[in-house]
Order: C-alpha cells, then sequence, then structure tokens
C-alpha cells in the first residue's frame, strides 16, 4: 500500500514537474512574441519615418511625393486593426516611387539623397526579416498551444492567441539590392 502511494506521488510529481516545465515554455514563447513584436513595431516605424522624410525633403517630384506622404502617414496613424493595409498600402507606394532605377539615381544625385537612400534601403529591407522573426515566434507558440495538455490545464493562462502580422513587404527594385 505505502509503494504504491510513494509511487502515485512520483508520478503525480512527475507530470506536474512536466506541465511546469511546459507552462515556461509557453510563457517564454509569448515574451519572445512580445519583443518580435516590438521590433517589428520599431522597423515599421523607421520605414514609415524615413519615407516620410524623403517625401517632404524636396528630392522627389511632387507626384511621388504627395504619394509616399499619404501612405507614410497612413502607416504611422493607423490603428491596430487596420495597420496591416496601412503598411502593405505603404510598401506599395515605395514600389511605385522606387520602382525604376532611375528615380533612385535622381534622390542619389541630390544633396543629402545618398545618406536619405541607404537610410531608406536599411529601412525597408529589415521590415520582412523582423516580420519573419515575429511570424516565426507566433507559429512556434501556436504549435505548442494547439496541443490537448496545454488545453486542457489551461497552461496558457489568459494570453491572448497570438496572431501573425501579414503584409506585402516586398521591396522595390531599385532598393532591394542595396547594401546597407
Amino acid at each position: 500500500m505505502t509503494e504504491t502511494l510513494i509511487w502515485i506521488a512520483v508520478a503525480l510529481f512527475a507530470i506536474g514537474l512536466y506541465l511546469s516545465w511546459t507552462a515556461g515554455r509557453l510563457d517564454r514563447l509569448h515574451a519572445r512574441i512580445d519583443a518580435a513584436r516590438a521590433a517589428l513595431d520599431a522597423q515599421l516605424l523607421r520605414r514609415a519615418s524615413v519615407a516620410q522624410e524623403l517625401a517632404t525633403s524636396g528630392i522627389l517630384d511632387p507626384a511621388a511625393s504627395i504619394v509616399l506622404y499619404q501612405a507614410a502617414h497612413a502607416a504611422r496613424q493607423a490603428e491596430e486593426e487596420h495597420r496591416e493595409v496601412a503598411e502593405s498600402e505603404l510598401s506599395q507606394a515605395l514600389r511605385a516611387v522606387f520602382g525604376e532605377p532611375e528615380q533612385m539615381e535622381a534622390v542619389r544625385a541630390a544633396p543629402g539623397g545618398d545618406e536619405a537612400a541607404d537610410e531608406l534601403a536599411a529601412a525597408v529591407r529589415r521590415v520582412p526579416m523582423a516580420r519573419r522573426f515575429h511570424n516565426d515566434a507566433v507559429r512556434a507558440a501556436r504549435a505548442l498551444r494547439r496541443h490537448r495538455k496545454v488545453r486542457w490545464f489551461r497552461l496558457a493562462g489568459h494570453a491572448p492567441f497570438p496572431m501573425a502580422f501579414e503584409m506585402d513587404d516586398e521591396p522595390p527594385v531599385a532598393l532591394a539590392d542595396r547594401p546597407a
């Protein structure tokens, strides 16, 4: 009888230890999602800010400046539920303005244009990487949260179900291959 109780206690302890480890892993994944989302937000803000600066610098032609400024402003001011669409529209505006290498050469020829073009190219390249890191963390957390043990024992607590950030982040041809 005593031996059976000891084995039951050991089994319950092992199960408890495993569930605790799983809950800790899930907590670390949620922290990783939060950090990746903050990094993504910073990169998106940087891209919109650089695009807005370039649009107001007077280097671009007036039509391109208006298109770029409006898209960058909309991306910076978008509410969370409309953010993906606004950021996709900024990507499309960047491709429309910098779709031809001649436009980028005109920017580079202007005083201070070289620095502005390099800064924009770096910002445009960092957004897909930040989005990929965020979506990878979301994918890992979702996979763990789908397990029965996580659902049955409510190991996720009250954390919201993680959502991926889906947007069009294809860089313009003129900015895609520039070294940082």
